[in-house]
């Protein structure tokens, strides 16, 4: 074998390695175990299609996947304009927009999880950093409860678009940078306002790139469960309760609600299922792209 070949199959190894022990592997034995009942220990049993009926027929399951596309709806409606915006914005010639580009985008190396925990803090019901202010403000008049029944998702959407914008908004810059600055010159000596500009010019130019930008974002809203462990843990009653959060507990039960019970075989069945609504909903966008593409 050459030298230069066997350099090349020696650094990809690594890569390769890990793809196939922490992705092809998994996938293959989550695919095995939907047939089985199987609750992590003793003998697998060997039961059909019974996990995918028993899917077919689990009401929490499906509540939760409608809690996902609301959450998931939520956040894209806020954090998708919001990013556009804050990238035009922070894309001009302004004084210290490295330092905001910098301060936006700082939420998104931050841990999910240790994140979360500080805005437990942050909107905790008694003595909550919100409920101070809020109070002292006089602008309620008792504490709110930001995690109980009626706010609980409103306040996860919150808390993911924070967390996500940052990221988002770099993506756009990246697009819009690549905007000759020529067209916007001689928009200005047409008379274009911002707003025109902005509708007219920006957003198709931005075509390619925000077609994989609200990719990513749907993918990635749908699958997202981590801060609503921390917060809710899919409470209360079930109204945060997203697919992907569902999934995990089937296969790792939260001990401190104690609702939950391992159940791989199952689990394995659901974690199919989640993929294939994911995988349809990303199948729709891209057939709806391009049709919208071939019309303009």
């Amino acid at each position: 074998m050459h030298r230069s070949k066997l350099g090349a199959y020696l650094f990809s190894f690594p890569s390769f390695f890990l793809t196939v022990a922490l992705g092809l592997y998994p996938i293959v034995w989550a695919l095995r175990y939907m047939f089985f009942d199987y609750q992590g220990y003793g003998t697998p049993r060997f039961i059909g299609l019974d996990n995918f009926a028993r899917v077919g027929r689990d009401a929490e399951f499906w509540h939760s996947v409608g809690n996902t596309f609301v959450y998931a709806g939520g956040k894209l409606i806020i954090t998708l304009p919001l990013s556009l915006i804050l990238a035009v914005i922070l894309n001009r010639k302004l004084r210290g927009r490295h330092v905001f580009r910098a301060i936006f985008f700082l939420p998104t190396i931050f841990s999910a999880s240790v994140m979360s925990i500080v805005f437990y803090i942050v909107f905790n019901s008694y003595n909550g950093v919100i409920n101070q202010y809020l109070l002292k403000l006089g602008i309620v008049s008792a504490p709110v409860d930001w995690l109980g029944a009626g706010m609980a998702m409103l306040t996860t959407i919150i808390i993911a678009v924070w967390g996500a914008v940052g990221n988002y908004m770099l993506l756009f810059l990246a697009g819009l940078q690549s905007i000759p600055e020529d067209i916007y010159e001689a928009a200005s000596l047409d008379g274009v306002n911002p707003a025109q500009r902005l509708w007219y010019i920006t957003i198709p130019m931005l075509g390619p790139v925000l077609q994989m930008i609200v990719m990513l974002a749907i993918t990635v809203s749908l699958k997202g469960y981590e801060s609503i462990m921390v917060l809710t843990e899919g409470g209360p009653f079930g109204k945060t309760e997203v697919m992907y959060l569902y999934l995990y507990k089937l296969f790792f039960p939260l001990t401190t609600t104690g609702t939950s019970v391992q159940n791989i075989g199952y689990g394995s069945a659901v974690g199919f299922t989640t993929a294939v609504i994911v995988g349809l909903i990303t199948w729709m966008y891209f057939w709806m792209s391009k049709k919208l593409n071939s019309i303009y």
